[in-house]
């Protein structure tokens, strides 16, 4: 997911009747949960902010980078993939492994 995951959450049932004509969530037990969780997302934020580039850093991308200059997009990376294959079945039709 590359980032750290904090694992609060809450439903809301029938959410469409939980809010009034201004779009704001009623006063209820499910709006204080909402808020609860909102709360604790944001406390997480702040806590591991000043870790994110630690936490998000990838041996695999540091691999691409030092083998490729730079991170592929996905777009090149199936494109690759599929330029392999047809290699690979075009070698196949002649006899070249």
């Amino acid at each position: 997911m590359r980032m750290p995951c904090c694992t609060n959450q809450s439903s809301v049932p029938k959410a469409w009747q939980e809010f009034d004509d201004d779009g704001r969530m009623k006063d209820s037990n499910f709006r204080d949960r909402v808020v609860d969780v909102m709360e604790e997302f944001y406390k997480f934020t702040l806590v591991m902010r000043e870790h994110a580039d630690a936490l998000v850093d990838r041996f695999s991308e540091r691999k691409e980078v030092t083998q490729k200059g730079r991170l592929l997009t996905q777009a090149e990376k199936e494109k690759l993939k599929d330029e392999a294959a047809a290699e690979a079945a075009a070698a196949a039709v002649t006899g070249k492994k």
